[in-house]
């Protein structure tokens, strides 16, 4: 013998009947779209049942700058009436329209440089980057400071926080992958630079700010395995060429013999010649 318990069945939709008299109500329909001028709605695209005695007519959209909407008027009779009546009218985008990017709120559309002198940027209490600076932490700066009552800040970074910020830093320009990086010696990394300053706390081991004035990142926070061409010990010896000292070479026979003549009581006859006929 079978199960015997009670059966249930699954409740059939039934798909909505297409009313023939709504369905042919196409110019009241299009009549009913007041909104814009009559140039600016297009062709009947299709109808569409949504319901015993009810239709939704859609119509092209020509107005400028909606490529791809559509018109939808919806249209209903009363049972046994012939008078059509509109319920709404919209404007919807169609499969192929143009639509805006998706909304985001204000804190996620902002990007680095966006605050400017003056702004304000309000942190959400529930931030999960912060947390409050009197709960223990792993990092050792803030654990230094912690215990002193009054002295700590209000809310110190996260152990998120803290890994969110160092992964930024390190995939940024400032990272090991920069242009700047992987065109420097491979030697001339950061951490072993005389300009490094390291970070203090957790994010010392692999952080630190540049001090080197003549170096692009100067100022800025870099990872220990950044690098630049500024590197304190790039030392650049001047390279010794050996030149080959040639022998003096006189040719006689390109010598013309010159005489010289002096001007009359410029030397005493007595004195000997000089050379050039100097006195």
């Amino acid at each position: 013998m079978g199960n015997n318990g009670e059966v249930t069945r699954p409740a059939s939709t039934r798909a909505a009947r297409l009313d023939q008299v709504c369905a042919a109500a196409v110019e009241v329909a299009r009549a009913g779209i007041t909104e814009v001028d009559a140039d600016d709605v297009g062709d009947h695209l299709q109808v569409v049942a949504e319901g015993d005695r009810l239709v939704t007519h859609y119509f092209e959209c020509r107005l400028a700058g909606y490529r791809g909407w559509r018109w939808a008027v919806t249209v209903t009779r009363v049972p046994r009436s012939k008078t059509v009546t509109i319920c709404e009218t919209v404007l919807l985008p169609g499969p192929d329209a143009l639509l805006a990017p998706g909304w985001l709120p204000w804190q996620e559309r902002l990007k680095p440089g966006d605050l400017g002198p003056g702004d304000l940027l309000p942190t959400s209490p529930d931030d999960d980057r912060l947390v409050p600076g009197y709960l223990l932490s792993d990092d050792p700066a803030v654990e230094e400071t912690a215990w002193e009552l009054g002295l700590g800040r209000a809310r110190v970074l996260s152990r998120e926080g803290r890994i969110d910020t160092a992964q930024r830093w390190y995939d940024g320009d400032h990272g090991p992958a920069a242009a700047i990086s992987t065109a420097a010696p491979s030697a001339a990394r950061c951490g072993t630079c005389g300009f490094y300053l390291p970070l203090a706390g957790a994010m010392r081991q692999a952080f630190g700010a540049c001090g080197n004035f003549y170096a692009p990142d100067d100022g800025r926070v870099v990872s220990a395995d950044h690098g630049c061409g500024a590197h304190s010990e790039t030392l650049i010896e001047a390279a010794e060429t050996a030149v080959d000292e040639l022998p003096t070479v006189y040719d006689d026979s390109a010598v013309e013999a010159m005489s010289v003549s002096r001007a009359p009581g410029s030397v005493e006859a007595a004195e000997p010649a000089e050379p050039y006929g100097h006195s």
